[in-house]
């Protein structure tokens, strides 16, 4: 990298900061088998992870808590997500929960997935609302998995991903969702979302003693 592009990647960074620019980023998984059948019987395995959000908090190791509420804001048994549900992720360490709205839903033959965005707090519905989430409402996170041939893919694809740190929809949160936010490009983001695709195309199992 030149001088004049790390100038340039340094200012959009400071944007960022402010709030002012967003970022995509991707996060992927592959994983082959030996034969189509034994694809086809995988792919469907990893069609139940994706769809049973409150088990993704039972992968190994330190891990966000993932928690499926329905539209009216309670928690939810039932493995798969539906439009408008609330998914309420819990990162480690001291940080507040962040909450977000799923809205679009797919199911092909060789492809499944969900997409979500930053929301409000649904079990809080009698005070004026911020946004409940360290990205601004604009930013949306697609889990998916597909199947090609022998191989399970199974990518975290994030976009317009600003920070949520202006006016009254950030509320009390603008500075540590400036630094949640920028810890998570910096790293935490990434081990949670490679684990995920991992575990999604079964690279990693929740151990039998937990299930």
């Amino acid at each position: 990298m030149g001088i004049k592009d790390f100038f340039q990647k340094l200012k959009g960074e400071k944007k960022v900061m402010k709030g002012e620019a967003t970022k995509d980023k991707t996060y992927s998984s592959e994983n082959e088998f030996s034969t189509r059948e034994e694809t086809k019987q995988e792919f469907k395995r990893s069609v139940s992870k994706l769809f049973d959000v409150n088990q993704w908090t039972r992968m190994p190791g330190i891990s966000s808590s993932f928690t499926l509420y329905s539209a009216t804001g309670t928690k939810k048994k039932s493995k798969k997500p539906e439009m408008y549900d609330f998914i309420k992720i819990v990162l480690p360490g001291p940080v507040p929960e962040n909450w977000v709205l799923v809205t679009d839903i797919k199911e092909k033959d060789n492809l499944a997935e969900f997409t979500v965005s930053p929301s409000k707090d649904p079990e809080e519905r009698d005070k004026e609302q911020e946004i409940e989430h360290f990205f601004a409402e604009e930013a949306s996170s697609t889990f998916r998995v597909e199947m090609r041939d022998r191989k399970i893919k199974a990518s975290e694809i994030g976009k317009n991903e600003g920070i949520n740190n202006q006016d009254h929809k950030a509320g009390q949160r603008v500075f540590v969702n400036t630094i949640v936010a920028e810890a998570g490009w910096a790293g935490v983001q990434k081990f949670q979302w490679k684990k995920l695709t991992d575990f999604l195309v079964h690279k990693i199992e929740i151990e039998e003693q937990e299930k």
